[in-house]
């Protein structure tokens, strides 16, 4: 099959990878993909977000597939468009979309399909802002209704700074979600949907925040490990059961089937597996750590569900070794990134046992060199016996990388293959001594509130 993947990122570049170890693939595009996914494939520079640009472009090609990548352009009705044209498309239309476009939305979806989630509000202004957060109480949970780059939400015990959180998203024409704090680490996993039937990847857990030790504002991610040996067992089968296929079944009862990967970011809490929140796409960095484990090639898997026909399609494989992706940022991120930087090393990095680099933010500058063009950079990923081992390589290979100025974070994974990553036990309610150890970014700064909070 010849294959269009549309995105500009890390993602989009592990993505491709995937795919042309598919001996089912005998053509890969990219629009407009980046510096790095330019050596593998052709490259198309187009308005990924138009989605009568993007169709034409998969006409002009003849593809049998179009993946979507970015959450922008699904919200856009680019997956409607090239649907339309009669190609098949891995990714939901606009309105199955909003489940990303509006935590509102989404939260009404998961009350109608009995999802377990935090408890929440929408607020419009100030004063209802101030109501729900004196509701909930500390620490407050602030999230921006619409899309942010997974940039929107503060997490804060100072309520003045929930506030002014939620003042900037009503200055910018939109709406917040105030949720209750939810206790526990976080969990990422990645659901196949063609509209009826679900599959799960493996799960995975991401870094949020800029600085080691959950430290700093949020970002889209700083690095990411799978597999995630500490959650309890049955998880998968549980999120199954009582979050993705309730939402799958919700979506078509309303007419707006789901085709494409659910993202469910879950808190497992004293009280059990919480939803944090839904995406409607692959999540950055965790592809790069699943996709890296991935032996069920990954074309056909996604051809069959934009056929609606996962049910038929072969079971998944998986290969027995960790993957950590460790983030390459550039200087100054998330507030104002420096871009234009010249990117040395790429090559002994890639050429190291058990690493190889993703691209997310680069480009050719007119020389032909790789140089910076986004915040975060490149993502680094090794593969090892174990999550040591995995880390060892990744953090060899980002030794080898110079870009000025750049910034990473030195702790990924290092809990988790530390084996100090704890879990609430819901049947009793009670939280370990450290509630949050090894919790993910969010989380982390969470847990410190709820300490000082309950002292």
């Amino acid at each position: 099959m010849k294959v269009l993947v549309i995105g500009p990122g890390g993602r989009e570049h592990a993505i491709v990878r995937s795919l042309l170890r598919d001996p089912n693939v005998s053509e890969v595009h990219a629009a407009p993909g980046n510096a790095g996914i330019g050596r593998l494939v052709p490259t198309h520079d187009i308005d990924a977000n138009e989605p009568a640009v993007v169709t034409a472009l998969a006409t002009k090609l003849g593809v049998d597939l179009v993946i979507v990548g970015p959450e922008a352009p699904l919200a856009a009705g680019v997956a409607d468009a090239v649907r339309d044209a009669g190609i098949a498309v891995f990714g939901p239309g606009k309105d199955a979309a909003q489940l990303e476009a509006s935590k509102a939305f989404a939260k009404q979806v998961m009350a109608e399909a009995g999802v377990p989630t935090a408890m929440a509000r929408v607020a419009s202004n100030a004063a209802e802002a101030e109501d729900a957060l004196d509701t909930f109480g500390a620490p407050y949970v602030v999230k921006d209704d619409g899309l942010a780059a997974g940039k929107g939400v503060v997490v804060t015990s100072d309520r003045d700074e929930a506030l002014a959180h939620a003042q900037t998203c009503f200055d910018a024409g939109g709406d917040v979600v105030i949720e209750e704090f939810l206790d526990g680490p976080e969990v990422s996993l990645f659901v196949l949907c063609d509209g009826r039937t679900v599959v799960p990847l493996a799960p995975a857990q991401d870094f949020k925040r800029i600085f080691d030790g959950g430290q700093g504002p949020n970002t889209g991610g700083m690095g990411a490990y799978s597999p995630v040996d500490w959650a309890p067992a049955g998880l998968v089968d549980e999120v199954i059961a009582r979050v993705a296929q309730p939402t799958v079944d919700e979506m078509a009862h309303r007419g707006t089937p789901f085709i494409g990967v659910l993202y469910c970011g879950l808190a497992l809490t004293s009280r059990g597996t919480r939803v944090i929140e839904f995406n409607v796409r692959f999540g950055d960095p965790e592809t790069q750590v699943v996709l890296a484990r991935l032996r069920t090639p990954l074309g056909r898997l996604l051809l069959a569900a934009a056929k609606g026909a996962l049910d038929e399609a072969e079971d998944l494989r998986w290969a027995p070794e960790s993957a950590v992706a460790v983030v390459v940022a550039s200087e100054n991120y998330p507030d104002a990134p420096r871009t234009g930087q010249r990117i040395r090393g790429l090559r002994k990095a890639n050429a190291l046992e058990g690493v190889h680099v993703l691209h997310a933010g680069t480009r050719l500058d007119d020389d032909g060199k790789t140089v910076s063009a986004g915040g975060r950079v490149l993502a680094v990923v090794g593969m090892g016996l174990d999550l040591e081992e995995a880390r060892e390589r990744a953090y060899d290979g980002v030794a080898l990388i110079h870009l000025h100025g750049s910034q990473h974070r030195r702790d990924i994974a290092a809990k988790a293959a530390r084996g100090e990553i704890s879990v609430p036990n819901p049947r009793t309610g009670a939280l370990p001594a450290v509630s949050a150890t090894g919790a993910t970014e969010a989380t982390e700064a969470e847990a410190a509130g709820v300490r000082t909070a309950r002292a």
